[in-house]
């Protein structure tokens, strides 16, 4: 996997249950402003959307009990949200820079780093 994309996974599995609420949140929230055609324009290969959905399926799965007794369904939001935005990270180079930026916004607003998106000079 991509290094970028590792480091962006990793940095989301430290992120307390109410960090991860709050990103899933916020990408609910910006669905209605482009996320879902954003979502769509990012386009993994199978191997790639495997080893994305792996390594987050491996980080969260220890932590579901946690995640579910902080908000029902916690886990497979916060599964979702990471897949999303790790795809993005994944692919920056092939969306454009405000597709990118909205796909990562719910875990930049907390304070997750993500690589720079190649136009943004």
């Amino acid at each position: 996997m991509e290094a970028g994309t590792a480091r962006f996974i990793e940095h989301v599995g430290r992120l307390p249950p109410a960090g991860l609420a709050e990103a899933f949140d916020h990408a609910v929230r910006l669905r209605r402003r482009g996320g879902r055609e954003a979502s769509r324009a990012v386009r993994p290969s199978a191997s790639e959307y495997s080893q994305i959905d792996h390594a987050v399926r491996a980080m969260l799965l220890p932590r579901a009990d946690e995640l579910n007794a902080h908000r029902q369904h916690l886990h497979s939001d916060a599964l979702s949200a990471t897949v999303i935005a790790a795809r993005a990270v994944l692919k920056r180079a092939k969306i454009t820079e405000a597709q990118y930026q909205l796909l990562v916004e719910p875990f930049t607003a907390i304070g997750v780093e993500v690589p720079t998106h190649p136009e943004a000079g």
